[in-house]
């Protein structure tokens, strides 16, 4: 039977549904983009919420398999998908991938990506905090890139799929990356994979760096 495009439930300005698009894109998954508009609050709606209880996107529909959460979605491509080239099957190997898709589900998420969400959709929370909060996550980040050029070692993994959109983007939230150049040297490798697909950027008004 033939297979029909993975079905991705996106929005164009959510990062959380970029490191899933780009998944599929460098896993060469043929896929068919469906733009949930969240400002008119369609994640909310009943049909969607059908799709996931939590009213967030992406949710993917792989021919009748349906999977929420950015993460979740990226071990299961990368299960169904990546030919064991982007979720090591040993021990270690996949405990060293789980510590950054935590990484990408907390520090990230509630540093540079929280910092974003302030100036791209008015987010309630607070500058002073979270800018610092990705300036030490950078900095980890940076001294573990200097050993390696991928997150997890010297091949890439969902790992770094699950870090880089909120990383390439930190300075829409006003986080600068010139002091972090092996997390820019690495951001640079990510983007020459072939399949690579960027997530559109967003201007916003200069600031300086708390």
């Amino acid at each position: 039977m033939t297979r029909l495009p993975v079905k991705l439930y996106t929005f164009p300005l959510s990062g959380h549904a970029h490191r899933v698009r780009l998944a599929l894109s460098l896993l060469q998954v043929p896929t068919e983009l469906i733009e949930v508009d969240l400002r008119a609050g369609a994640h909310k709606q009943a049909d969607f919420i059908a799709l996931n209880a939590f009213g967030q996107v992406p949710v993917i529909d792989d021919n009748g398999t349906i999977i929420a959460d950015s993460n979740a979605i990226l071990v299961y491509l990368a299960r169904r998908y990546g030919n064991g080239d982007w979720l090591p099957g040993d021990a270690v190997g996949e405990a060293a991938v789980q510590r950054w898709l935590s990484v990408a589900a907390g520090l990230l998420a509630f540093g540079p990506a929280a910092a974003r969400l302030i100036t791209v959709f008015g987010a309630c929370f607070r500058a002073e905090e979270v800018i610092p909060r990705a300036h030490k996550l950078f900095a980890v980040m940076d001294g573990e890139l200097a050993k390696q050029p991928f997150l997890t070692g010297d091949k890439p993994s969902i790992a770094d799929i699950a870090n880089y959109t909120y990383t390439a983007h930190a300075p829409e939230g006003h986080v600068s990356l010139a002091d972090y150049p092996h997390v820019r040297a690495w951001l640079a490798r990510i983007e020459a994979l072939p399949g690579f697909v960027g997530m559109q950027h967003t201007a916003v008004a200069p600031a300086v760096d708390a």
